[in-house]
């Protein structure tokens, strides 16, 4: 069995990205995975400022905000995954603040290596290249981190609330959930 973090970047409560998680969390549970959820776009996450003071007050970041739910989860877990809606070609803001705070590992020198990693994320995606530089920066964390990419599943024209439903992007999640082993 494996500890599972998903970690959501959308505002909207049931929204597309939303539906993926709970696809891939209902796959991965139904092969004996404990799953848990860090909701980064309905959670309020400071941003870093750089102080470099991570883990000298009790927790990792020195300041009080929702990163302190995270890192624990994010410690524990042997697999993250970032289900995240496309925002303007990337991460939407409040879940690229949570993933900034990852930097607090580093100066703490607390080792997060050998874990590993998925990206799920759907959008608009009319044009072939609109996920690009999210999966670039996708890319550049889970190598930064020494984590295994174990792939990724970039569902297009899922813009309003419930297109998830017209695309295979829930099956396929599903699916990939169900292949963590």
């Amino acid at each position: 069995m494996k500890e599972i973090l998903i970690i959501t970047g959308s505002p909207r409560k049931g929204g597309n990205s939303d539906r993926m998680a709970w696809a891939f969390a209902e796959g991965a549970r139904e092969k004996g995975h404990a799953v848990s959820f860090f909701e980064a776009g309905k959670k309020e996450v400071l941003a870093c400022i750089g102080c470099n003071t991570c883990f000298t007050k009790g927790q990792a970041c020195s300041f009080d905000d929702d990163f302190r739910e995270m890192a624990p989860l994010l410690e524990k877990a042997d697999v993250v995954v970032f289900c995240t809606p496309l925002y303007y070609y990337s991460f939407p803001g409040k879940m690229k603040t949570a993933l900034d705070k990852i930097y607090a590992f580093l100066v703490g020198k607390r080792d997060l290596r050998g874990k590993e990693c998925l990206l799920l994320a759907c959008g608009y995606g009319h044009r072939e290249n609109e996920f690009d530089a999210l999966s670039l920066l996708y890319d550049l964390i889970w190598q930064g981190l020494g984590w295994k990419d174990l792939g990724r599943l970039l569902v297009r024209k899922a813009l309003r609330l419930g297109d998830i439903e017209k695309t295979d992007g829930l099956v396929k999640a599903k699916e990939m959930g169900r292949r963590i082993s």
